[in-house]
């Protein structure tokens, strides 16, 4: 039975801020690198087997700094596309050192929502250009669409066939899978994993550096119950 564990980055230098973020690609704070390696310690006891993070630089310094909190100590490397003409100089491994390696994907299909003309423009200004309940509709509905951005609903029909088509697969096969994204790609794919409807998903809040966590049933995906690792910091 594979598990699959969902989790934000951690602080990102805009989250801070509270600047609409999107595509920009900025890094983690320190204390985002933080909530990252407490996030690791949570997670230590199960065995990540494949890791899928957006192309944004805040997603990907999560799933490694999460990855050096496991108690089996694999190697994580990044897998190169297969536009990469060179992909095979890339990866020559010796196949018997495979087992302790952990392929790590960057995805552009699990990005965070593309905000459009919001982008580095801070929210409190935005609220004050065109409204608190328009800003709040772009942020948390599911059809509101900012100034040349995407809807959730549009980064849903990206999010999910691409979660359906490659993760569902490892989770067929028992893997245990990690995906590092961000609040909206991650609530596109709750919301098709918990069957929730546009009224639900407007309430749904993903924090920071917080694992959630599902276990597959061979036919669905179930909240997970296990006892995560006592927080020692």
């Amino acid at each position: 039975m594979g598990k699959l564990i969902l989790i934000r980055h951690g602080e990102s230098v805009w989250n801070t801020h509270n600047i609409f973020t999107g595509w920009v690609d900025v890094p983690l704070t320190q204390s985002g690198i933080i909530e990252a390696a407490k996030a690791g310690h949570v997670i230590a006891d199960i065995d990540i087997d494949i890791v899928y993070t957006s192309a944004l630089v805040r997603s990907i310094q999560t799933a490694l700094i999460v990855l050096l909190g496991a108690q089996r100590k694999r190697i994580p490397y990044m897998v190169h596309t297969i536009l990469d003409r060179h992909r095979s100089r890339y990866h020559r491994f010796n196949p018997e050192i495979y087992h302790n390696m952990i392929p790590v994907y960057r995805c552009w299909q699990l990005n965070e929502r593309y905000y459009g003309e919001l982008q580095g423009f801070a929210k409190v200004k935005i609220a004050d250009l065109f409204g608190v309940e328009k800003v709040l509709s772009w942020r948390k509905g599911y059809t509101a669409r900012p100034p040349k951005g995407e809807s959730l609903c549009d980064t849903s029909r990206r999010t999910l066939p691409f979660f359906n088509r490659k993760v569902m697969k490892q989770l067929k096969a028992g893997k245990n899978v990690l995906i590092s994204a961000h609040a909206n790609s991650l609530r596109s794919i709750i919301m098709h994993i918990d069957n929730l409807d546009e009224a639900q998903v407007v309430g749904l809040e993903i924090e920071t550096a917080n694992p959630v966590i599902y276990d597959f049933d061979g036919e669905k995906l179930v909240r997970s119950t296990i006892e995560l690792a006592e927080q020692k910091w």
